[in-house]
């Protein structure tokens, strides 16, 4: 199998600057950094410790699903600028959260933004060689304005978008906290599927029967949680990896499945982070290594 394990760099180890997390995050036998910003320091500190560019955040998404005209065509040629930059240095892939400006904007009025703005920046993904790759995370509470991250959406996403420049970071914590079935997501759009997200998610059964789907009202008991759900690193939550391997195996996917590590009990100091990736990267080599 050719998929490649990656992570998303947490802050306190981001906090030791781009060289030595490189060489930290190849050390443990990682293959791909996933970076906030693609700049020659960054391409040359990855080079140096021969670890890959995974994804590369985009910078101006809110801008591009505002309500002001203005905003969004401004947002748009910086948005087209960032791509033809990542292209230069030899980027592939653009992570965007597709979170618009005004968090009470109503979902289907976003996607009407959405289908004016995107088509355009799509077409210069194609030109300069970029993947689009959307993440699910629907976005905070309580409005959840979050476009893309559930299969009625996706479906709407790729008729009107039909280039594979346009597609999904596949994480299945946000599919499992939202109820929606992970496996069954990655069978229907796996050939949209531009980058992965190595994150789990345990469904906290008591709390659940306390609040339910809804926030509790004295604040959840975690953190990174709303409540009845927790994200966690892989192996510690309810996603079957095994099972999500055997699917991008058939797909042919080759990309990268980086670690974003959101686990309250691996955080809050550079120990806690390490430990936990290095016990994420455990678990998934089992399955994609």
């Amino acid at each position: 199998m050719t998929i490649q394990l990656g992570m998303r760099i947490p802050p306190k180890i981001g906090a030791e600057g781009i060289a030595k997390t490189a060489a930290w995050a190849a050390s443990i036998g990682l293959d791909v950094l996933d970076v906030s910003n693609l700049t020659p320091e960054v391409k040359a500190s990855c080079e140096e410790a021969r670890i890959g560019i995974g994804s590369i955040d985009a910078h101006h998404t809110s801008r591009l699903l505002s309500r002001d005209a203005g905003r969004r065509e401004e947002a748009l040629e910086a948005a087209k600028k960032q791509l033809s930059s990542i292209a230069s240095l030899g980027g592939s892939v653009l992570f965007m959260c597709l979170v618009p400006e005004d968090h009470t904007l109503p979902r289907n009025e976003g996607f009407a933004i959405w289908k004016e703005t995107f088509p355009e920046l799509v077409r210069h993904a194609e030109q300069t060689g970029i993947y689009i790759a959307i993440e699910g995370w629907p976005g905070p509470a309580p409005y959840y304005p979050t476009l893309g991250c559930t299969p009625e959406m996706w479906r709407a996403m790729f008729e009107a978008i039909p280039s594979k420049h346009f597609g999904l970071n596949y994480d299945p914590s946000h599919l499992v906290r939202l109820g929606i079935d992970y496996l069954r997501a990655l069978d229907e759009f796996g050939e949209r599927i531009n980058h992965c997200h190595g994150k789990d998610t345990e469904i906290l059964r008591e709390e659940l029967y306390e609040s339910g789907v809804i926030t509790p009202t004295f604040g959840a008991k975690y953190g990174f949680s709303e409540g009845s759900w927790r994200y966690t690193i892989p192996g510690h939550g309810e996603v079957e990896w095994g099972k999500v391997a055997v699917r991008l195996d058939r797909l042919g996917y080759a990309g990268a499945v980086s670690i974003e590590l959101e686990d309250h009990r691996f955080w809050g100091s550079i120990e806690a982070e390490r430990q936990g990736v290095m016990k994420a990267t455990e678990h998934l080599a089992k399955y994609f290594k």
